[in-house]
């Protein structure tokens, strides 16, 4: 399985990464990964009991990677625990860079927002971010 590494400054979040189920959104993540798009980028937006939003280069929201590439759901992705990584978008089709982790179930995000992975370790680290925060490096590696 791939895993993705996030390293913040409050401490690592591993992401299994759902690269079988919707591979062109994971594809895209590792992508931005390895060309170190998002080192250094801020958690742009953290809402308490909801979620962590990051991946905007300009650390206000509005930015991305320069590109918008579709949605892409599988019908056993849910918004459904906490730890859920997911694409942030501005409305049908228009992912970039932005995503999400979720503090809980947030499922009037399903059929929105598309599931890529889930936290494996590191929840208490995704509890900690505040606004503000750094990723310092995201890599992603094969894992047995």
């Amino acid at each position: 399985m791939k895993v993705a590494t996030i390293k913040t400054n409050k401490g690592d979040i591993q992401i299994e990464l759902y690269s079988e189920e919707v591979p062109k959104t994971v594809a895209n993540f590792e992508k931005l990964a390895v060309e170190g798009f998002y080192n250094g980028i801020k958690f742009h937006r953290v809402i308490a009991d909801f979620m962590i939003q990051t991946g905007c280069p300009d650390g206000i929201g509005t930015g991305d990677a320069g590109y918008k590439f579709d949605d892409e759901f599988h019908p056993d992705l849910r918004h459904d625990s906490e730890g859920i990584l997911s694409m942030a978008n501005a409305g049908p089709n228009t992912n970039g860079s932005q995503f999400f982790v979720t503090h809980g179930p947030t499922p009037h995000l399903d059929g929105k927002h598309s599931v890529f992975g889930k936290v494996i370790s590191g929840m208490e680290v995704v509890n900690a971010i505040e606004q503000g925060d750094v990723m310092n490096l995201v890599t992603v590696a094969e894992q047995a």
